[in-house]
């Protein structure tokens, strides 16, 4: 049984005729995104991240902690908690979303309407924050080799501006640190994932 499978096995064994919540978790560049994506597209889910709750460069800046982007304590925790809190009404939510060109939240980029019964939620820290996994239904933790996840990020670093010297530094740096606290709350999870 493949990674995907066992995931969307864990889905379909959940309660039908209410909204299902499902959280995926896993290390910067792990792969979240893409398997978030899959799942949604073998379940009829949609995908949420929970990258819409990056706290805004100015308000990152005015904290002192921009050079620390990604770490909990530069998301809006309250902001996510509140989201999850909306959602399990079941009546339309706005959620923002993040535009990575200029690593800022959009305000109300995702619409979630009562028809989206399946969400799939991914971010690094579902399975840290102690208040985010009592509102799920379930939890997926996803790994994935380390030196893959760390030429992904060099990748994407890349992509979006940096210099291949800034980029493996902001990997071995922030990222690291991110990705080792990300990995301290796996056995948390109700199911784990190797992905290649």
């Amino acid at each position: 049984m493949t990674a995907l499978d066992r995931a969307a096995a864990l889905v379909r064994s959940l309660p039908a005729g209410r909204r299902i919540l499902i959280g995926i978790a896993g290390a910067p560049g792990a792969g979240k995104s893409t398997f978030a994506g899959r799942l949604a597209a073998e379940t009829a889910g949609t995908v949420l991240p929970m990258d819409g709750f990056h706290l805004p460069q100015a308000t990152l800046v005015e904290l002192g902690r921009r050079d620390r982007m990604g770490a909990p304590d530069t998301f809006d925790v309250a902001g996510f908690v509140a989201l999850l809190h909306a959602l399990r009404t079941g009546d339309p939510v706005d959620a923002p979303g993040f535009d990575r060109t200029v690593e800022e939240p959009v305000p109300g980029a995702i619409r979630i309407e009562p028809a989206q019964r399946i969400l799939i939620i991914e971010g690094n820290y579902l399975l840290h924050w102690p208040q985010v996994a009592p509102l799920l239904d379930a939890t997926i933790f996803v790994h994935v080799d380390e030196a893959m996840r760390h030429e992904r990020l060099i990748a994407r670093h890349i992509a979006f501006g940096k210099t291949p010297e800034e980029a493996r530094a902001w990997v071995l740096g922030p990222d690291q640190r991110n990705a080792e606290l990300v990995a301290s709350g796996a056995a948390r999870a109700d199911l784990a994932l190797e992905l290649d």
